[in-house]
């Protein structure tokens, strides 16, 4: 006879199993997309092992979704990987970033990418994907939004670090820094992924979702510079310990904010039981992910 505990150690195991499997599947669409567009994707930073890991993430963090469900949200990370890569490496002067934003934007509302512009003809294979959704025509202005949220403050760090680059006293405040958060792209990620499974029907949904998400989201950014700070001050990219706050004061801000983010959460739960749990799953993830690893490669294993 099993025991309870050999049993509940096959089931977590079992579950395990089939959550990698899951996101071997992904990786191999987002090495697909890579091949596709191969100047999107410099290798290295963007690796066999940065595709494995953003696959595995959004596979552990909506356990209970298929590969085929997937495939929009790990799409949209690597897009995101791959405009942020775009604003910092590429990018070089203002008018050229302006220029980046504006092209996203604008076949975001619907316009044909340019014939060389990589970086768009991605981004509109996402939106044709979520174009076949019944929904997307009614949450299409809320997905390009959030979209030209996430770029207008991508391009707000370009201009404070060419400001900074200028005259390295020239920082912004750590509040404005941490309000800027929507840069890191876990916000649009996550409207694409619940419009692309029918998660939500309505406007009101979802910016219920999007309003839980940024608290998420903002959590997820001060993580991340914790675990990136080294990379971020080799590359000259900004981070908040750069800003005169320390570690132990951004943890304590962290924690704080997860307080507060659960406590929202709980107010979302009664009508987005599985988005709430997603949402909380994408802190504690993404928090435990962070204390080991980081996404991006840096050339020393392939």
């Amino acid at each position: 006879m099993t025991s309870p505990a050999l049993s509940a150690a096959l089931t977590q195991a079992a579950d395990q199993g089939r959550v990698c499997s899951v996101a071997a599947a992904s990786q191999r669409d987002l090495r697909a997309c890579v091949a596709a567009y191969p100047r999107l994707f410099p290798d290295p930073p963007i690796d066999a092992t940065m595709l494995n890991a953003l696959a595995l993430s959004t596979a552990f963090i909506a356990p209970w979704c298929s590969a085929d469900d997937l495939r929009t949200a790990t799409r949209a990370s690597l897009w995101v990987t791959a405009e942020d890569w775009h604003i910092d490496s590429v990018a070089t002067t203002p008018e050229a970033a302006r220029a980046t934003v504006a092209a996203c934007l604008s076949v975001a509302a619907g316009d044909p990418p340019a014939a060389r512009d990589d970086l768009g003809r991605f981004l509109a294979d996402i939106r044709t994907d979520l174009a076949t959704r019944p929904a997307f025509r009614d949450l299409h202005g809320l997905w390009q939004r959030e979209l030209r949220r996430m770029l207008d403050a991508e391009l707000r760090e370009w201009q404070w670090k060419s400001a900074r680059a200028a005259d390295p006293s020239d920082l912004p405040s750590p509040d404005d820094y941490a309000a800027n958060a929507a840069g890191y792209g876990a916000t649009w990620v996550n409207v694409s992924h619940w419009i692309a499974t029918q998660a939500v029907d309505s406007g009101e949904q979802l910016d219920e979702l999007i309003t839980a998400s940024l608290a998420v989201e903002r959590i997820l950014r001060l993580v991340n510079d914790l675990a990136s700070y080294r990379r971020d001050l080799a590359a000259g990219d900004l981070n908040i310990l750069m800003l005169g706050v320390d570690e132990d004061s951004v943890r304590r801000q962290i924690s704080a904010r997860i307080r507060s983010c659960h406590a929202l959460l709980d107010s979302v739960q009664a009508r987005h039981p599985q988005q709430a749990v997603y949402l909380r799953r994408e802190i504690g993830f993404t928090a435990s992910f962070y204390g080991v690893a980081d996404f991006w490669g840096d050339g020393d294993d392939h």
